[in-house]
């Protein structure tokens, strides 16, 4: 069932969407060469309890998953798409890093992701991220009052398609508000003028996920949580929590 948020739930849910991306910025920041995907977990733990806020990630356990999910980020490195556990790894040079992190706040969930290299960056990998934002911006830029939400799913899949880049099926955004997960589900690739029809006080989560080599293909690895790709290329991430309302679509996650 989707619930439609009033205006005043909508602001709450800015200021949870402005913990988010003052999490992400600060991960961002502490994220050198050398650095664990732990202590990284460290840096937004910090920023979620100077906030007051509380984690939607921490101890989150979907039906596929063996165990609840130890962090209150994903840290996902290279190969890995999304879900990857905080671990002991620590970062190299030109690693590629997608970092995906929520907030509760005031009982109003905010979730967002960013992708980035650490150090020297190859140029395949910059035009990766690069791609995954501008698919991310076409999705948030079909999502308007009047639209379905096929029109996200072909924004976001003819800007991946059209650049080469593989989607993993079955993966995509979600509505978001009192739970991190709600109705409606946003495919990554889809039909235009297709699906539920888009209304005012609709929040969603969208989410592009890339592949870099081109295929579709994923697996989860032993953890049970982190989806890697089959090919061994790289991947990337991109998401905001975006209200749509009458005067267009309201990123809620960004600073």
């Amino acid at each position: 069932m989707v619930t439609l948020k009033t205006d005043a739930q909508m602001a709450f849910m800015r200021e949870s969407g402005r913990v988010v991306a003052r999490m992400l910025t600060a991960v961002r920041e502490a994220a050198k060469v050398g650095v664990s995907l732990q202590e990284l977990d460290a840096v937004a733990r910090e920023v979620l309890r100077e906030a007051g806020a509380g984690s939607p990630f921490l101890n989150y356990r979907p039906h596929f998953a063996p165990t609840p999910f130890p962090g209150v980020i994903c840290a996902s490195v290279n190969d890995a798409i999304v879900h990857g556990i905080p671990t002991d790894l620590r970062l190299r040079d030109g690693d590629l890093v997608s970092i995906d992190g929520g907030a509760l706040l005031d009982g109003w969930a905010g979730d967002s992701a960013i992708s980035f290299t650490v150090g020297r960056a190859r140029p395949a990998d910059t035009l990766l991220v690069d791609t995954a934002f501008t698919a991310l911006e076409a999705g948030i830029a079909a999502a308007r009052v009047g639209n379905r939400i096929g029109d996200i799913a072909h924004a976001i899949g003819t800007v991946c398609r059209t650049a080469g880049y593989g989607i993993p099926d079955g993966f995509g955004g979600h509505g978001i508000g009192r739970s991190m997960h709600e109705d409606p589900g946003v495919p990554n690739e889809g039909r235009a003028g297709r699906g539920m029809l888009l209304r005012h006080g609709m929040v969603l989560a969208i989410e592009p996920m890339l592949i870099g080599g081109g295929e579709d293909g994923y697996h989860a690895d032993a953890d049970g949580w982190t989806l890697r790709t089959d090919d061994g290329s790289r991947a990337a991430h991109a998401e905001h929590t975006v209200a749509i309302t009458d005067d267009g679509p309201r990123v809620l996650t960004a600073l």
